[in-house]
Formats: C-alpha cells, sequence, structure tokens
C-alpha cells in the first residue's frame, strides 16, 4: 500500500492532494496557508499522519523552453526542508502548464472566479499528483525533473 501526498508550492499557499491507497488516483486535499516564514510544515505533517502518506511529490516550476521557473530554488529549498523534517521521500515533478490546467477544468466547470481562485492550488496538486502517479504505472519509475512527463 502506497499513499502519496502531492504539493503544489505556492508563495501564499501550498495546494495539496493525496492518492487513493493503491497509488492509482488523486483527490483533491485542501491548501495550506502559508504565514510570514512558516513553510506550513505543521499543517502538512497533520494530512501526513491522517493520510498514513509514505512519499511526497512536489511540482518543479520551469519555463516553456527547458529553464528553471521563477521559484525553482524556493521549491528546491521547500523540498529540503520536507526530507529534514519528515524523512520521507519526496521527489520533484516538472509543474509546466498545471496551474492553468486546473483553471480551466474549474472554469469549465462553470465555478465563479471566487470559487475557483478558492481551488485552483489543490487541482494543480492533483494534476501533479496524477501525472506521477500514471507516469509511474506506465513505465515502473515515478518521473523526475530531470525526467519530466511530457
Amino acid at each position: 500500500m502506497i499513499r502519496v501526498l502531492g504539493i503544489d508550492w505556492g508563495e501564499r499557499r501550498h495546494g495539496l492532494a493525496v492518492s487513493d491507497p493503491m497509488g492509482y488516483s488523486a483527490q483533491p486535499a485542501g491548501v495550506v496557508h502559508r504565514r510570514g516564514k512558516d513553510a506550513g510544515l505543521d499543517e502538512i505533517a497533520d494530512v501526513l499522519t491522517e493520510k498514513d502518506v509514505t512519499e511526497i511529490v512536489v511540482g518543479l516550476p520551469f519555463h516553456m523552453d527547458g529553464r528553471p521557473g521563477d521559484h525553482h530554488d524556493d521549491v528546491l529549498a521547500f523540498v529540503a526542508l520536507l526530507e529534514e523534517r519528515f524523512g520521507l521521500p519526496v521527489s520533484t515533478v516538472d509543474e509546466r502548464m498545471t496551474t492553468l490546467q486546473a483553471e480551466r477544468a474549474l472554469r469549465e466547470a462553470g465555478l465563479t472566479r471566487k470559487k475557483r481562485k478558492a481551488r485552483v492550488d489543490q487541482v494543480a496538486a492533483q494534476l501533479i499528483l496524477q501525472f506521477w502517479l500514471d507516469s509511474r504505472g506506465e513505465k515502473g519509475q515515478p518521473p523526475t525533473a530531470e525526467r519530466p512527463i511530457n
């Protein structure tokens, strides 16, 4: 049994998603709001415990041309914090276009702008995690920033 937490890192909040116990599908799991220098690790710890998570996947930003995205180093520092604090395997995955895909899906679902804003981060986390789960099943290994899902 594998339970994976997907995280869409953000400056103000992190979107969360969690896999089913068999590791086949990702479901939204809320957001963690950051306050000051707090990285939201206490709230993430609660989710890890509650859902019995064994692994973490974090979206890593890249520009469309493959260069590291604006917050690439911030996300890598966050990954190091997760590894140090929780001692779980943490993978990164290329997150290009996930927020745009999440916004499009929510718009197509007919949600108002306010409702889309409240859900976009966790839907982006769901997409990141689902891509990772799908790629893992197809190739036997999870995707990484060096071997993205494209």
